[in-house]
């Protein structure tokens, strides 16, 4: 089994308001006093409202899961210690006027001197699954393997349906957010890793991004490490709901690089129709319809979920701990995604309740 580790991002809030705090320094620093937080585990973010933590490598979902509540914990105790709280939804639900100012990094003030208001309205957070792979070409049969099913991980990890003060209609507003940047969205099809290697270049030599690390697709490739990287989707509010979609994501990997019938019975998907089919998911969540790469057309969630679970189901009959996410997938059918709830919560709480909520199940209360 593929070999994982998850970055996950989060928001720091005032606990009072709900508005991001530029506490992201003091928090850091707060965190090193934390004897459950290992060195380099808290990272620095675009933003000085955002932090980011990262698993060591991991060989299952329950390693995964155990070092998520770890630092979730650890890092909302230094968070409540310099008086804010941590939050782990895709978005900023509430922003003020005045633009959280952004870390002061050479390469992030670069960014902001191209891209300003872009930089300045970056206040979404991600969680990314990075899979160990064999070599670059394992990790291009993983990147064209996994292409037809990220309009299903957008609907389902949608959790951000709010944006400045206002309900955006959509599920996943940080995808459409995200997907401003020049080098963005769903990849294309790579026919080797030279293709890919080559194409992303091509991107530095003609001017038009600084470094390949400005290759922003929903899934690419490392170029420091053997890993590929999937970055489609929004953090999630729940730790279990973050591990389950990592462990969507491994066994859809272990499907494209050790089945061939079962890559084939996935039909292709052009770039065009995956791009809508992102767009729909990031639009309305697993709430109503969502893409079914199988059939090439939209389906009823339920429906999607099943082909889902029928397309990964040797995987999952191969490892127990895969057997442990479907209650987790059910259970977020059922009670609906990240959006769902926070947008239930403030239609019947108020602003103050969607804080409590988003802050309590972003740390496990």
């Amino acid at each position: 089994m593929l070999t994982l580790g998850v970055e996950e991002e989060y928001l720091l809030l005032d606990p009072a308001t709900g508005l991001p705090v530029a506490r992201a320094a003091q928090v850091r620093e707060a965190a090193r006093l934390q004897p459950a937080l290992e060195r380099g585990e808290v990272q620095r973010e675009l933003l000085q409202a955002q932090m980011e933590v990262a698993t060591p490598v991991c060989h299952d979902l329950e390693e995964v899961g155990g070092h998520l509540l770890r630092m979730r914990l650890a890092l909302g105790e230094a968070a409540r210690q310099e008086g804010c709280r941590l939050a782990a939804c895709g978005a900023a639900p509430f922003t003020d006027r005045l633009p959280v100012p952004i870390t002061d990094t050479a390469r992030y003030r670069a960014i902001h001197s191209d891209t300003r208001l872009l930089t300045d309205q970056q206040l979404i957070t991600g969680m990314h699954v990075h899979l160990g792979i064999p070599d670059r070409g394992a990790g291009v049969t993983v990147m064209n393997g996994l292409r037809p099913w990220l309009p299903l991980l957008i609907a389902l990890a949608a959790n951000s349906p709010l944006w400045q003060n206002t309900d955006t209609g959509f599920a996943s507003w940080r995808t459409v957010v995200f997907g401003r940047w020049p080098v963005s969205g769903p990849p294309p099809f790579f026919h080797d890793a030279d293709a890919y290697d080559r194409r992303t270049k091509a991107l530095v030599k003609g001017g038009l991004i600084r470094d390949v690390g400005q290759v922003y697709w929903h899934i690419r490739l490392s170029e420091n490490f053997p890993t590929v990287e999937i970055r489609a989707m929004d953090v999630q509010l729940r730790a279990d709901e973050a591990v389950m979609l990592a462990g969507v994501v491994r066994a859809l990997a272990t499907c494209a690089l050790s089945d061939a019938r079962a890559r084939q019975r996935v039909p292709p998907v052009e770039q065009e129709m995956l791009a809508a089919a992102v767009w729909h998911g990031a639009r309305h969540g697993c709430a109503s319809t969502m893409f079914d790469p199988l059939s090439g057309h939209l389906a009823d969630a339920g429906d999607a979920v099943a082909a889902l679970l029928d397309h990964i189901d040797p995987v999952i009959e191969e490892s127990t701990d895969l057997r442990h996410l479907v209650p987790v997938l059910e259970r977020l059918l059922r009670d609906g995604n990240g959006a769902a709830r926070q947008l239930r919560r403030l239609r019947t709480e108020g602003r103050d309740g969607l804080v409590t909520m988003i802050t309590d199940q972003s740390t496990g209360v």
